[in-house]
């Protein structure tokens, strides 16, 4: 039985995302620029071809808060589900011949993430929409409102916009977190045996810690990387809602029509026709891939994925880290005993 109650699973999984969200979010917002289909009309100079190092760093933190407040809860709300799904299905896997189980370990971690994954996108995709659209705006211009609100007024109209890449954002957690978990229990599991072996385990928090860390940040790196066109993918889907949803207002509607009638009426049938169709046109993740793969070949695909395995090593490291850590040192503060195997 677990010495942990679902408060110490909350307060270690915020904790362990508030971390991680101060001290990596740069990375991300780099990425989310590599990622981007303005990246060369944006971030490079035309006349030579080389990076707009300037317009490239400038506002890395841009819409931050809306992903801390998001992470809070849908962090918590992982770590919840995916401890309790483990345990359950831990406690409930039938027994075959001998000591071997119905369900191999592995499988069991792969489940329990993927279960948990479903509950946390719902709660992050509207935080994940806003912040890659923030992420996206050009600081250096005149209007002095927060990048995060700018985007919120895209969205006025269209609220439900913000869930657009729910579908793009579980395609791509899905495999990843199915990829990372179990290599991540796995890691751990090889890392305490071979301490053991050499007589060097101290079974301390410290240690449970840097374990869990350099386990966390290995599979996460390994699992970013075959995961990086998907996340090439839901980028594009998700910088592509906020203009959806711009583009749904009535005001652009009635600018569309009104530089129409302005023309003398010409192609005004097809104007009205294009407002009204605009809701229905929403491109599909494999058009969106075809699209980048037709424009910058296969290796488009594969932008931002040295970038991306660099943080998410980071961030996993420091995010997993954190949460065991916390989980661990919160139990221990009651005065629970702590089982051999929550240690690692």
């Amino acid at each position: 039985m677990s010495a942990n109650t679902n408060t110490d699973i909350l307060l270690a999984g915020a904790v362990a995302a508030f971390t991680v969200d101060l001290l990596v979010y740069p990375l991300d917002t780099l990425k989310t620029r590599l990622q981007s289909p303005d990246y060369k009309k944006r971030f490079t100079n035309g006349a030579t071809n080389t990076l707009n190092k300037a317009a490239m760093f400038r506002g890395l933190y841009q819409g931050v808060g809306s992903v801390i407040i998001a992470t809070l809860p849908s962090s918590g709300a992982f770590f919840t589900t995916y401890e309790a799904v483990k345990h359950n299905m831990t406690v409930y896997n039938p027994t075959l011949k001998g000591d071997t189980k119905l369900l191999p370990q592995p499988i069991i971690h792969a489940l329990a993430s993927s279960t948990a994954e479903l509950v946390s996108c719902a709660i992050l995709t509207p935080a994940e929409v806003i912040k890659q659209n923030a992420q996206m705006v050009d600081s250096s211009a005149a209007s002095k409102t927060n990048a995060t609100v700018q985007t919120l007024q895209r969205f006025r109209s269209n609220p439900l916009g913000l869930w657009r890449g729910y579908t793009a954002l579980a395609g791509r957690n899905l495999p990843f977190t199915a990829l990372q978990f179990p290599m991540f229990e796995r890691l751990k599991v090889y890392i305490r045996d071979y301490r053991d072996r050499r007589g060097i385990r101290t079974g301390t928090l410290l240690e449970s810690g840097l374990i869990t860390a350099t386990s966390a940040g290995v599979a996460g790196s390994i699992s970013a990387v075959v995961t990086t066109p998907i996340d090439v993918v839901k980028t594009r889907i998700m910088l592509a809602a906020a203009e959806n949803a711009a583009n749904e207002t009535p005001d652009a509607k009635q600018k569309t029509i009104g530089k129409a009638i302005k023309s003398g009426g010409e192609g005004l049938v097809d104007a009205v026709g294009h407002t009204m169709k605009k809701k229905i046109s929403k491109k599909s993740s494999m058009q969106i891939g075809r699209e980048i793969v037709a424009e910058h070949g296969w290796r488009g695909l594969w932008r931002g994925g040295a970038l991306r395995a660099v943080w998410t090593m980071l961030g996993s490291g420091l995010y997993l880290g954190v949460y065991e850590s916390g989980r661990i040192y919160l139990a221990n503060r009651r005065g629970a005993k702590i089982e051999e195997d929550e240690l690692l």
